[in-house]
């Protein structure tokens, strides 16, 4: 597996272009928007991308998704279905973030907990993190011990849970009996900010370090 990270709007959010090396066949995830520096990228790349593949549905993530997939005629997938409350909100989101505006949408396919998206020969596991949002997903690559972990985790921080339908008990849940399992080697991409490993999180985390949730 490789990927590269493109950061898009104001938000800095990192969408990534995730390929198989053997096929040169990919996936973007979570386009929020700045479809031209994401087209760019895949161009530059030379890679074909198979699919869309969303973690959630708020603006900075989802915001360009449906025009990117349609662009490049090809699936647009997930999030999980209970983040659609958002996809039929990101007209509003993007007015009050001062975002392109963008039209509701359903996904050609919603996730579930435990599928699997293949993207040429490789294989993203989807595992559903509620809390930030309650459709949000997870997808990770075992061969490479990478996960896209949208906003549910960061280095140093956690997703915010004062939106409406975000829920602080269901995020720690997710982070600790979804995301720990997969062991302290697995490097994750954040949906903002620099890449990290569970295990980094777990010894110095303020938010869920092993230490501060024992205490």
């Amino acid at each position: 597996m490789k990927y590269q990270i493109v950061p898009v709007t104001p938000f800095q959010q990192n969408c990534s272009l995730v390929w198989c090396s053997q096929t040169n066949k990919g996936a973007v995830i979570d386009p929020g928007g700045d479809i031209e520096l994401v087209e760019a990228a895949i161009a530059s790349l030379g890679i074909e991308v198979e699919k869309v593949l969303l973690t959630h549905a708020h603006i900075d993530h989802a915001g360009a998704s449906r025009m990117l997939a349609d662009k490049l005629q090809v699936p647009l997938v997930g999030p999980h279905k209970a983040d659609q409350f958002w996809l039929d909100q990101l007209p509003q989101q993007a007015q009050m973030f001062g975002l392109a505006l963008t039209q509701a949408f359903q996904p050609d396919r919603y996730l579930e907990d435990g599928q699997a998206e293949a993207v040429g020969n490789l294989t993203l596991n989807v595992l559903h993190t509620p809390g930030h949002t309650p459709g949000h997903v997870v997808f990770y690559e075992a061969d490479s011990g990478t996960a896209f972990v949208g906003d549910v985790l960061f280095s140093g921080s956690i997703g915010r849970t004062d939106f409406p339908m975000s829920n602080h008990g269901d995020l720690i849940a997710s982070i600790t009996q979804k995301l720990w399992p997969l062991g302290d080697a697995t490097e994750f991409v954040p949906g903002h900010g620099p890449n990290s490993t569970f295990g980094a999180e777990r010894r110095s985390n303020p938010f869920v370090a092993d230490a501060v949730l024992a205490g």
